[in-house]
């Protein structure tokens, strides 16, 4: 894919090409010409300087808004004649597409690649009466919004699309648009907006049964049972209330024979709202409404917003003390009030339905459960539902409700199986096994190509050492990988514990290197600061000193093992999460990583070895000999530290330093821990030697740190930031620039570790730091006290 082109420069097609061009694919983004006088291409260059502005962002690098090139139809349909990948993302109107399809077919290169980025149009209408060639080149390609950020990819084939082109796209977009790809069959909304929009309508027209207020259904339809934060109505909300109720009317005009139509079936107060022109965070105000600090939620009633009531229910109460989301979904379920039964029909119809559409909309459960996990975000599919709540007693339940269950579900019972998915085999061959519909039988699951899942590696062997927080586990290939699994994987005295074994267990077994890496939405938060204050509180220091000489013997061990390190890192890589993949020979980040050492923001600063790397990495800018001074790569280091400045994306992680040249990035999340393997091993091939320790490394000294100061006063005289953030700082660049010493004056690495040291434990026994920690810990934010 040297070069694609998108047409349509809406939101979902500006996204497509944005995406492109994260990737690296120089993109022609086309539009109509408007009316009137102007630039004919305004349109799609409007666009891409809009999607320079978004938030959240288009651009993992603004850069690379150079790769787009905006053109319009009329003037630029010749330029599809070098695209190897056209992408149709106009308006969902069959005609329109039809339309744009016979003029691309006038420009296009034959064996070029097209497809449609429809959410649900019939791919065999689409390329209805179009040449042999064009067929076999076209498939559906439905990205979810927003392209950048939705891991799920669904491609559709028809029966004329050839293996080359399918597995072409498959690939592409798996490692270098780093999506989840889902195959469906070609039926209306394919898989996951069938499913989806399904969830959707059903929690409107349950509301109108239940009469639950907007924040109640918002309480019970979220994380406690696996769902994203936005809930039900947020998520309306965040998709804009007028493409909801479109989405829902596409579907119920699509699926004239559906059993379930009139959920699809949009209610009476979607439609006003509307009307009235509330359609979410795009116009000011939806199901909610910010006024201020405060955030209003709509009162279906009376139609006027108010003050959002506490939401209380038991079953809700009993859920958020289960362990386990399983746990959690059953208590809700279970219980003998509204909320108790508003979920159990909305999850129970999620279930039935799902169930009734396969083979409908795929062949296998896998793809369903996929396509809502990657799609909707939820952490359980459908068919991992049905089995969280036991398939039998679902059933059981159902049945006495008088309701029909599924054909599927009843091959499943009356063949003697219990759930939908299990696990067979012994040791190295134990895998999971999924039901096949039709078959009856169970069948492995593939893995698939490029990926290691860490779940899969424990199910198939036991750890080779493990705590509460870590654990040691051979990832195959003569590599072992260090995981963290504590909440939220903060790091604790156990977690480093576990990486210090980890580098011995390699060393000492002769293997050819490690890993460090997990696989959970964030690679680490940081160090405990709850075990931190507790023990400042209690002016502990020598326990707490012992906690920071454990993180820099750690650190210390990781850069100087004798086999090589990489750390993958996913989510948020903060502070200590930050200052462990620092101290690796290499990173392999995903491309969604939000890395940074925001230290100074709890009234500390760097003392895992951040601030020694940071000043060593300062020093080692400079070739030997050049007549320059490291002094402008560490003020580079400062203001990103003290700033608290986070990356939004692994590649502006490279451009604030954190990441290096040498470090790579991974487009697919899932691929990150193979490719960190892939990394080990090849960093060992060539002959793995450790650094030279650092006995000599040129700080900036006294100069340095006035320096510093001198822009500290600015900033602090400007109000930018309070006196105890110009203090801090004032702290941190100290340690930074190796103390009043010298400039270009030459120390150890120990040296800079005892600074840091050093000025962390003075900054503890502040009262300020405290309360910034305490306040940190209560609300999830920041003080600027």
């Amino acid at each position: 894919m040297r070069k694609a082109a998108v047409i349509g420069a809406g939101t979902m097609g500006c996204g497509i090409a944005t995406h492109l061009a994260n990737a690296g694919v120089p993109c022609l983004l086309l539009d109509i010409v408007p009316d009137g006088e102007g630039e004919r291409s305004r349109i799609a260059s409007d666009a891409i300087a809009g999607a320079l502005k978004s938030r959240p962002a288009s651009f993992m690098d603004p850069s690379s808004a150079a790769l787009l090139t905006a053109g319009n139809i009329e003037d630029d349909l010749g330029a599809l004649e070098d695209c190897d990948w056209i992408i149709e993302a106009v308006t969902e109107n069959l005609e329109v597409k039809r339309d744009i399809y016979s003029r691309i077919a006038s420009h296009r290169r034959p064996g070029s690649i097209v497809s449609s980025n429809t959410s649900g149009i019939s791919l065999g209408l689409l390329v209805e009466g179009l040449d042999e060639d064009f067929r076999s080149s076209f498939l559906v390609t439905h990205f979810f919004n927003p392209p950048r950020y939705m891991y799920l990819l669904e491609l559709v084939r028809g029966p004329d699309t050839s293996e080359e082109v399918f597995s072409a796209v498959r690939d592409f977009a798996e490692v270098r648009l780093g999506k989840g790809v889902v195959e469906c069959k070609d039926t209306p909304n394919f898989i996951a907006n069938r499913i989806g929009v399904l969830c959707m309508g059903a929690s409107c027209v349950y509301q109108e049964e239940t009469g639950l207020s907007i924040e109640e259904i918002d309480a019970i339809t979220g994380p406690v049972i696996g769902r994203p934060k936005t809930a039900t109505f947020k998520l309306h909300d965040l998709v804009g209330i007028d493409v909801a109720l479109m989405v829902m009317k596409n579907v119920y005009d699509l699926v004239p024979d559906d059993e379930s139509r009139e959920l699809f079936k949009a209610p009476a107060f979607l439609q006003r709202m509307v009307d009235e022109g509330r359609l979410g965070r795009k116009s000011g105000g939806g199901f909610y409404r910010k006024e201020g600090k405060d955030i209003l939620v709509l009162d279906l009633e009376s139609f006027e917003y108010r003050e959002a009531r506490e939401v209380s229910f038991p079953s809700l109460e009993s859920a958020r003390e289960a362990k386990g989301l399983p746990a959690r979904i059953q208590a809700l379920v279970s219980g003998d009030d509204p909320a108790s039964a508003y979920v159990w029909k909305l999850l129970s119809e999620t279930m039935l339905y799902s169930a009734r559409r396969v083979p409908e909309i795929c062949d296998d459960l896998v793809s369903v459960d996929r396509a809502l996990r990657w799609g909707f975000n939820w952490e359980l599919g459908p068919f991992e539902l049905w089995d969280a709540l036991g398939v039998r007693a679902t059933v059981e339940r159902i049945e006495e409700e008088g309701r029909e269950v599924p054909a599927l579900v009843e091959a499943l019972l009356s063949g003697g199986k219990d759930s939908f998915y299990s696990v067979a085999g012994e040791g190295a061959d134990r895998r999971r096994s999924v039901f096949v519909p039709g078959g009856g039988t169970l069948e492995a699951i593939e893995d698939r190509a490029g990926v290691i899942l860490l779940d899969n590696v424990r199910m198939r062997g036991e750890p080779l050492e493990s705590n509460p927080s870590a654990s040691v586990l051979d990832i195959g290939e003569g590599v072992l990988c260090v995981e963290f699994h504590s909440k939220m994987n903060t790091i604790s005295g156990e977690t480093l514990e576990l990486v210090r074994r980890g580098v011995d267990a390699a060393e000492q077994g002769g293997y050819a290197g490690l890993v460090i890496g997990n696989q959970a939405p964030n690679f680490s938060v940081g160090a405990n600061i709850k075990e931190l204050a507790s023990a400042a509180l209690e002016k502990d220091w020598k326990a707490i000193e012992g906690m920071i000489r454990g993180f820099h013997a750690t650190a210390l061990k990781l850069r100087y093992s004798s086999i090589p390190v990489v750390c993958t890192v996913q989510g948020m890589a903060l502070g200590g999460g930050c200052e462990i993949p620092l101290a690796c020979d290499a990173i392999q980040a995903a491309a969604e990583t939000y890395i940074g050492l925001v230290e100074l923001g709890v009234g500390l600063i760097p003392a895992g070895g951040g601030t020694r790397e940071m000043a060593c990495r300062a020093a080692e800018a400079v070739p030997p000999g050049y007549p320059v001074d490291s002094f402008g790569f560490l003020m580079r280091y400062f203001e990103n530290i003290s700033m608290a400045k986070i990356s939004g994306s692994a590649a502006e992680a490279r451009q604030l330093g954190y990441l290096r040249p040498v470090d790579g990035i991974s487009m697919n999340r899932d691929r990150a821990l193979c490719d960190a393997r892939t990394r080990v091993l090849a960093i060992a091939a060539e002959g793995y030697r450790p650094p030279c320790p650092r006995h000599s490394v040129k700080v900036a000294g006294g100069a340095g740190i006035a320096e510093l100061q001198i822009l500290l006063s600015q900033y602090s005289g400007g109000g930018f930031i309070s006196e105890y953030d110009e203090f801090l700082a004032g702290r941190f660049a100290y340690a930074l620039c190796g103390g009043n010493i010298d400039a270009e004056f030459p120390v150890s690495e120990q040296y800079l570790l005892d600074l840091e040291c050093e000025v962390f434990l003075g900054l503890l026994g502040e009262q300020k730091t405290l309360d910034r920690i305490s306040h940190t810990l209560k609300t999830g934010k920041p003080l600027r006290n």
